[in-house]
């Protein structure tokens, strides 16, 4: 368990030195002004912060973006449950992008699908079920970086992560509606 937490801790870690400010992306995008799709995007994302790794990996490479963007951040609290009008956080981010932040208590397994029901009727400006489209990152883990951690506790931890449950099936994302983005991490 200690090695787990420690390795995610790591990862965490990397992923926020790489990060840039999500004013700064704003920032760009309206500069840039770029090819806007139609439908929504949800970029899921550990931190209530910043931005995702995975919003930033897919502009680089497709340099579109959809007319909604929803940055989906789901964290965990120590009570077992969370009163359902204190679930989720809605803020308008500006350039058609939005940041929902759903909390759920230890005892409880959450669902994108219902987060993403409920933000609509709360007044998050999305689409329906079936033009929304969630991009989920997936990293690929080598153990040559220069992280704290031994060398053995990272070769564990990255054969932990390569059979961890998948996101799609822990979060009840439908599997036909998801974009994964893989990137290579040292740690």
């Amino acid at each position: 368990m200690a090695t787990w937490r420690d390795g995610r801790k790591a990862l965490h870690g990397r992923f926020l030195a790489v990060s840039i400010p999500l004013e700064a992306f704003l920032a760009d995008v309206a500069h840039k002004k770029p090819l806007r799709v139609p439908g929504t995007a949800v970029f899921m994302s550990v931190s209530p912060t910043g931005t995702p790794l995975t919003i930033l990996h897919s502009f680089k490479h497709i340099r579109v973006l959809h007319k909604h963007v929803v940055i989906l951040t789901i964290t965990s609290t120590d009570t077992p449950s969370v009163e359902p009008d204190e679930r989720l956080t809605i803020s308008d981010l500006g350039q058609g992008f939005e940041r929902v932040v759903a909390r759920y208590g230890f005892m409880e397994t959450p669902s994108v699908p219902d987060i993403m029901a409920r933000a609509r009727a709360m007044g998050l400006r999305a689409d329906g079920p079936s033009d929304t489209t969630y991009f989920l990152g997936r990293e690929t883990l080598l153990t040559t970086g220069r992280s704290g951690l031994a060398s053995w506790r990272k070769r564990l931890f990255a054969v932990m992560s390569q059979n961890a449950r998948p996101a799609t099936t822990y979060f009840g994302i439908p599997p036909g509606r998801v974009v994964e983005l893989g990137v290579q991490v040292e740690l």
